[in-house]
């Protein structure tokens, strides 16, 4: 079988020889390199047009090919099966498809495979190995007869290069209606899910409930799996560990960049802002580590000092270690922002006889406030989708508290243990990920939001 990259690497290599039998083409109808000034454009944009008329449709044909191919042979393996096995039930024919695809990737079945399975799989190979032989004659024919008629139809009138740059831009479009539309399904996919959620528990109980436990009864008679989902326990571990972690991550990470934009000498600030993000990239399960190892028994140990009751996972240490996480974020951003602010800003508020403090507090920061809103929302944003740490710093109970030295959950922690194992998708309890994910991603879209007000309130105000 030809595998898929043969035919990329084969269209790219077509592509490359006609944008060289393209330019050769543009210099030949000039009549040379002294005749270059009667083109409308460069050679170079002829050779890009005959390029990319090599290549274009070939590869829409392809991605085509590609994502219809596998179902086009389904249907043709499945309608030359034993009628009794394409009269079974859609979800029993599916377990057969997948036993025929498991057979052809040598993949071990549960048992042995009938005559029947195994001529399906042959005939799955067969139909495979054609469609990609038949795929890459079309290519190979598309792309060579778009190299063709480009090249014959290269003029010294030809536009080539408003040609060039028109696909280029609908080629921009393309790829930006791409991501919005990936945006709008993964929007649809949760939402959709989500009524599903709904028409089975109420809005009601699970935006107002006070108990989270969704386990989900297997049989009739047994005990202990009725199953709660009022989410309020998960939303406030979500709120109570953020809040810790801002609480850490804001203060520190804003006088941190302060300092280094105002103060601090050029040669510090080289050396410590690196030295700083270098927190950034750090994988959050080595900060896990770190709480679980590190700060959980230290802050235990000041708990029982004082006469507190410190639970060995609580959302104190989630939220302190979050914030040494984060601090990067905050630091760095508004490191940046408050380096964009004019220095005739600071030299006006100097002239006037301010102090560096009072520029600082009455000029600096205030021009600076749109970025540096937008960078603590940033890191904000981070501190709620944070799931590591909380894991392994926090634990998975959902208890509706707020006190810090007990252990709680958060949105993602919960999404995530939902999410694991082989329960049923259309279960109350595996539909509840969708819903806190909905939850989830309206909170996150009314930070984006209210950031952009402040942006562009504040943004006119100083520009």
């Amino acid at each position: 079988m030809i595998p898929a990259y043969v035919i990329l690497l084969l269209l790219l290599a077509l592509s490359a020889v006609a944008y060289m039998l393209g330019r050769n083409r543009a210099f030949a109808v000039a009549g040379g390199p002294a005749g270059l000034r009667h083109l409308h454009s460069r050679p170079g944009y002829y050779g890009a047009l005959t390029a990319l008329w090599c290549f274009g449709p070939a590869i829409i044909v392809f991605a085509l090919w590609q994502a219809s191919e596998g179902g086009v042979i389904t249907g043709l393996v499945v309608s030359h099966l034993p009628p009794e096995v394409q009269a079974l039930p859609p979800d029993r024919l599916g377990l057969v498809v997948n036993d025929v695809k498991n057979l052809v990737g040598g993949n071990i079945l549960s048992g042995d495979p009938s005559p029947e399975l195994r001529k399906a799989a042959d005939e799955f190979i067969r139909l495979r190995v054609y469609s990609r032989v038949l795929l890459l004659g079309v290519c190979a024919m598309l792309a060579a007869g778009g190299l063709l008629l480009s090249r014959k139809g290269i003029t010294p009138q030809l536009r080539a290069r408003n040609k060039v740059e028109r696909l280029v831009k609908w080629l921009l479009i393309a790829c930006s209606m791409l991501a919005i539309f990936t945006t709008v399904g993964i929007i649809l996919s949760v939402l959709f899910e989500a009524i599903r959620f709904f028409k089975i528990i109420p809005v009601q109980d699970f935006l107002f409930g006070l108990e989270w436990s969704p386990q989900m009864a297997i049989r009739e008679d047994q005990v202990g799996g009725s199953g709660a989902f009022g989410a309020v326990p998960v939303f406030v571990g979500t709120a109570l560990i953020s809040i810790i972690a801002m609480v850490v991550a804001v203060p520190i990470g804003l006088m941190a960049a302060i300092y280094m934009s105002e103060y601090a000498s050029r040669k510090f600030r080289a050396t410590a802002k690196p030295l700083m993000e270098i927190l950034a990239g750090i994988p959050t399960v080595v900060y896990g580590f770190f709480a679980a190892l590190t700060v959980a028994p230290i802050v235990r140990d000041w708990g029982s000092a004082v006469g507190l009751s410190v639970s060995s996972e609580s959302g104190l240490v989630a939220g302190l270690v979050m914030g040494i996480m984060i601090i990067p974020f905050v630091s760095s951003l508004s490191d940046d922002v408050i380096n964009a602010v004019p220095q005739s800003l600071r030299d006006g508020a100097l002239a006037l006889g301010s102090t560096s403090s009072e520029t600082v507090r009455k000029v600096v920061l205030p021009a600076a406030l749109p970025g540096i809103v937008g960078s603590v929302l940033l890191a904000m944003s981070r501190a709620i989708g944070e799931t590591m740490i909380v894991v392994m710093a926090a634990g998975l109970s959902a208890n509706l508290t707020l006190n810090p030295f007990e252990t709680v959950t958060t949105v993602t922690v919960q999404i995530v243990t939902l999410l694991i194992g082989d329960q049923e998708f259309d279960s109350p309890k595996t539909l509840a990920a969708f819903a806190l994910g909905l939850v989830l991603f309206l909170v996150t879209l009314c930070l984006n939001i209210f950031a952009l007000h402040v942006v562009r309130k504040y943004r006119e105000q100083y520009e």
